[in-house]
């Protein structure tokens, strides 16, 4: 129970920030995005910070990529990546997964 209202906290203060593009309409940058969104729930190097988020640090930039494509096409199916990847470029998607593959996924994870 109490993971999950850190996840609805989590979620509410990621979307009253979140922003679909930098102001000059250039993408944003992976550390950004993951400032403004992830770390509520995956932490700022991918070491999910909310039991149930997935582990991204050390995955596999193509892998990231295509699951985040995957979310915002509805492959797959899970309400909060849905709409947080609705608001990403191809393009972030790919700097995202490689801002994730490079950090360490050695640390551990919070029981």
């Amino acid at each position: 129970m109490f993971n999950r209202l850190v996840m609805f906290f989590c979620v509410i203060g990621a979307f009253s920030s979140w922003s679909v593009q930098a102001e000059d309409g250039a993408p944003r940058d992976a550390a950004q995005i993951v400032g403004e969104v992830c770390v509520g729930c995956h932490g700022v190097d991918g070491n999910a910070m909310v039991l149930g988020a997935p582990k991204l640090g050390g995955q596999k930039a193509d892998y990231i990529a295509k699951s985040l494509m995957d979310y915002k096409t509805g492959i797959r199916n899970n309400a909060v990546m849905s709409a947080f990847s609705s608001a990403l470029s191809a393009a972030e998607m790919e700097a995202l997964g490689k801002y994730f593959e490079i950090q360490d996924s050695t640390l551990s994870v919070p029981k």
